[in-house]
This record gives structure tokens, sequence and C-alpha cells, in this order.
């Protein structure tokens, strides 16, 4: 599968990060079984612990929305105004995608431009 279009949702998700604190953006794009995607941005809040990553925002629009199964999650990251790096799921993120992802053969794409490098 061709993820342009995975990895290019992720950074226009990312444009919606609320991130005041650390000013590192994430963004994610989720792509269902059936071929919808979900986009997700880290929301911050002043006690570290409350804040949402990009990861799991995505996940849980989708599951709201009755989304149980997933092929792919395309993940972007970067502080504004310096290079993009690849940024990988936290421990917490991993955790909840492999909830869905009972044989863990869900790909999990790091991006630094839209052709995945």
């Amino acid at each position: 599968m061709d993820y342009k279009k995975l990895i290019n949702e992720a950074f226009e998700a990312a444009k919606n990060s609320y991130s005041p604190y650390s000013g590192f953006s994430v963004g994610a794009a989720l792509l269902t079984k059936d071929g919808r995607i979900y986009q997700g941005a880290n929301i911050e809040n002043i006690s570290y612990s409350l804040t949402s990553c990009a990861e799991r925002v995505a996940l849980f629009k989708a599951v709201f929305d009755g989304a149980r199964e997933f092929d792919a999650i395309a993940v972007v990251g970067y502080k504004k105004g310096d290079e993009v790096d690849f940024c990988p799921p936290c421990g917490a993120c991993r955790q909840a995608l492999l909830e869905f992802s009972p044989k863990g053969d869900m790909e999990v794409i790091l991006a630094k431009n839209d052709k995945g490098i």
C-alpha cells in the first residue's frame, strides 16, 4: 500500500496540535480496515499526565464511531522551527493500539516527509 495519503493526513492533523508547553506537535492518521482515516493531534495539559497523545486521540475517535479493525497508523512529530524527526508512539499508545490489533499486525508508519523517510 502507498502510505503517502496517510502520512499527509498525519501532517495535516499535527496542525491541530494544542501544545503550548512543549511546542512539540504530533499528528496521527489511523486507517481502518474498511478504508476510513481518523486523524488525531496531541492535546497538552499543564498537568503533564493529563496530556492526550495524537495516536490515542485518533484511536478513540475511531472506536467511538464504531471502528474496531485497523490496518495502519502514521505518526509525525516536530517542534516548530526544527526539522521533522521520527516520533514513535509512547508505551501507553502502543498498549492502546495493541488492544485493537490482537494479531499485532497493525503497521506503524513513522515519517519525516510524505515519502515515509
